[in-house]
């Protein structure tokens, strides 16, 4: 008896991990699962849309126009990651029958979109990458390169663009409260109603940078050519 309880034990011990095994899907040699180890890896251009991708190394992996709508990037490794033309946004649903196409994401202005907080994306190509909604809280962004992407109301708190180039990136209505843009190159940039509270700008790039309405470094507003006591014309470089 104890030798045929033992024998079923270990049957249904094989059945469980052979099942957990045949969820991870591999693509290209890459494990698609949290913590895996893909670095260098070629996903250009792959559907991983709502995968769970948290704590995994994928250092110069190539995810150029791959789909990761919905994907989980948190804490991912993602220095010198090739992530030119890739989706990033929330997971797209179904539409309803006859409904009329929108501009605005239907969870706005809630989305959270992608979840980058705390990856590592030094280096990183994100040029023209759609990153709305995105939570890029705590996210290492040193040296990525941000020209013409989307940050419209991303939430960059805490977030490290040094030396970052963000050359005519949309941070409408995004969130930097206490981030670092030390040098960081934020020329024509717009800054709309963002939140640059306890930000550092230090040595940072803002020729004909836009700023509307954003809340500065020292919590005052900005309008545009305005000398009213209590309110800048820009943000300053400190």
């Amino acid at each position: 008896m104890r030798s045929f309880t033992k024998v079923f034990c270990l049957s249904l011990l094989s059945v469980a991990l052979l099942a957990g095994s045949a969820q991870a899907r591999t693509v290209k040699g890459c494990v698609i699962k949290a913590k895996t180890s893909c670095a260098g890896t070629n996903l250009s251009g792959q559907n991983l849309r709502g995968v769970n991708l948290d704590h995994a190394n994928l250092r110069g992996a190539n995810l150029s126009k791959a789909d990761l709508r919905g994907a989980n990037l948190s804490h991912a490794n993602l220095r010198k990651a090739n992530l030119k033309g890739a989706k990033l946004g929330p997971k797209p649903t179904a539409k309803k029958k006859g409904a009329r196409a929108s501009q605005t994401p239907a969870c706005a202005p809630n989305c959270q979109g992608a979840d980058l907080s705390y990856a590592d994306l030094s280096f990183a190509s994100l040029s023209y990458a759609n990153l709305s909604y995105a939570n890029l809280s705590s996210a290492n962004l040193t040296n990525a390169n941000l020209s013409h992407a989307s940050l419209t109301y991303a939430d960059l708190d805490g977030a490290t663009l040094a030396y970052a180039n963000l050359t005519y990136a949309n941070l409408d209505g995004a969130t930097l409260y206490g981030a670092t843009l030390y040098g960081a190159t934020l020329t024509y940039a717009t800054l709309t109603n963002a939140t640059l509270t306890n930000a550092t700008l230090t040595y940072a790039t803002l020729t004909g940078t836009y700023f509307y309405n954003t809340i500065c470094q020292n919590g005052m507003l900005t309008l545009p050519s305005t000398n009213t006591a209590g309110v800048l014309s820009a943000c300053p470089a400190y």
